[in-house]
This record gives structure tokens, sequence and C-alpha cells, in this order.
């Protein structure tokens, strides 16, 4: 079970922050690495012992990717997924292969986090909770440690630039030209399926999308201010920016001053038939996140699962 908390409460020094009512959140090259990144606060500690967690995490990512994740089982004293021929372990939620497991503290865990199904109250931060987040993301760039990445590197066999570009693929979605990782063409496709079966009945969604701007998926680099690797670094990431945000804010570290006292009417939101199409896929949106990224969405499908949400398809 996951202690859900309002916003703003420490878990602890070294995990970050926790957004309010079940809403845990993290941002262009954003995604969540744990709570040390864009997504500081997008992670829960469990109540549950590690055992029980490592069990959990490594169970759900057989299940999210099927065909690459070939099974998880107990080995060397630690849960562990074998991904092809390389087993990696759980390792405190860093998923280490084997001959880096005893270097867990040179690495920030991988962000498994508490996802919302629906976007909760948003609260203005008390002044304590304010000089928490100006401190937090103060701190991000002098951070010297890095999400692990071996797993994910494994995952999408993109563990240097030439490779990731090998796997890439052009997709036209919603009129944009954009390169993903191959194995999510089906799922943007069914994404962007789901879109315009809602634009036909929606009128925001048609709005939203002839105000699509410029849109990006794959790019070699890492998460904004620090050290970790991008999701948009496997092409597993689509940022989707609007020609006109009406004055609203689209991303926390864009924001000159003070982003955690803008509430949801300052952010540029795309639909709620939007959100949903994508998450239905298993692609988590920014705009959850307590640093905000609402343009970015990125494929975790472990994470719904983890959080006992739907998805229509898994491979």
């Amino acid at each position: 079970m996951f202690r859900i908390i309002t916003l703003g409460i420490i878990l602890a020094a070294v995990v970050g922050i926790v957004f309010a009512a079940g809403i845990i959140l993290a941002a262009p090259n954003a995604e969540p690495l744990l709570l040390l990144n864009e997504a500081e606060g997008a992670a829960l500690l469990p109540e549950q012992p590690q055992s029980d967690r490592a069990e959990q995490v490594t169970k759900a990512l057989v299940k999210a990717y099927p065909s690459r994740v070939i099974r998880a089982e107990f080995r060397n004293g630690d849960w562990a997924v074998l991904v092809r021929d390389t087993w990696f372990y759980y390792a405190e939620g860093r998923l280490l292969p084997e001959e880096l497991r005893n270097r867990v503290s040179e690495y920030s865990p991988i962000a498994f986090y508490n996802y919302p199904r629906e976007l909760p109250l948003w609260t203005e931060p008390s002044p304590e909770q304010a000089n928490l987040f100006r401190d937090r993301s103060n701190s991000r760039a002098a951070s010297s440690r890095r999400r692990s990445h071996y797993f994910f590197d494994a995952l999408y066999r993109a563990r240097t630039h030439d490779e990731a570009y090998e796997r890439v693929k052009t997709l036209r979605f919603l009129g944009n030209q954009i390169m993903v990782h191959y194995s999510l063409l089906e799922e943007l496709s069914l994404v962007e399926e789901s879109i315009l079966a809602a634009a036909r009945t929606d009128a925001q969604v048609r709005v939203w999308i002839q105000n699509i701007g410029t849109m990006s998926g794959w790019t070699w680099r890492n998460v904004a201010d620090t050290q970790s690797r991008s999701f948009h670094s496997y092409g597993a990431a689509i940022d989707i920016l609007p020609r006109s945000r009406g004055g609203r804010e689209i991303y926390w570290l864009w924001v000159e001053s003070n982003w955690w006292n803008i509430p949801y009417e300052g952010r540029y939101h795309p639909p709620d038939a939007v959100i949903k199409a994508f998450e239905s896929y298993g692609f988590v949106w920014g705009g959850k996140w307590l640093f905000f990224d609402t343009m970015h969405f990125e494929y975790r499908p472990e994470v719904f699962i983890l959080n006992d949400i739907e998805m229509s398809t898994l491979r």
C-alpha cells in the first residue's frame, strides 16, 4: 500500500517531495528521475519492505514489456528481471546489472511513482513549502548523481547516440513528423486514432489540434539541469508545444520565478480527452508531475500497472 499525503510534506531529505492528494508529479527534457530531477515529488516511499516493493516493480516490468523483459525472479538475494540475456537487479530501485550491484550509492533510483487517475485540486503552498521547492530547484543542477540508465538502455537497445538513432523511425502524428522508437509506432498510432475520434465531437480537442505549433520526439540528451539520460534519448517521449499558450505556463523551468505558485488555470493543459488518449496506451503526462511539464508525454506502462490503472494495450 502506498501512503498518499498532502502537498509538500517531506518524506525524507534524500528523496524529496510528495505532491498533494495523490498527485505525484516531474519536466522539455523532462522525465521522472525519482525525486532528483523534474519529477521531484514523483515518487512515493512504499510502506512495505524493500523486498516486497522490489517484487512488485520487477513483476510490473515483465507485464509492461512482455516481449522484452523475459521474467522476474528472486536471485542472489534480490529481485531481478531478465532483459534478453542480462539480469538487472532491483538494487534499491536502481535496476543495475550484476557487476554494478555494489555501486548503489553512485546512482539515483528510477522513479516508480504514484500516478493519479485524475488531476487533484491545486493547493497554494505554504511559505515553508515554497522555501523547500526553491531549495530543491536550486540544488538540481548541483547534484552529481544520475539515474541509473542501464535497464532502459538494454530495454530499448540504445546505449549510445548511434545505437539509439538506429532504433527510431519517423511517424506522422497529428499532421507532424516525429521520430520515435520503433516499438511505439502502434501505440502512438492508436493514441492518434483516439484523439481524432474525440475531435469529431469535442470542440476543445479540435482547437488543441489546430493550435499545435511544434512536436519533438527522439533527441539524444540529458534531462534538463541533471546528469540523467532523458527518455527522449530512447524515442520514448514526445513534447507537443502549442503555437499560442494564451499567456499560460507550460514548463516549470521556463517560469521566471516561483513556479510553485502557478495554479492549474495558469498552465497550458491539453484537453482531458487528449491526456486520456495518451494514458490509455501507457504514456504518463508531465502535467501530473510536481515539477510540471504539460507538453510532455512519456511511455511508462509500468507506472500504470503499479498504480492499478487500466490500459488498452501492452506489448
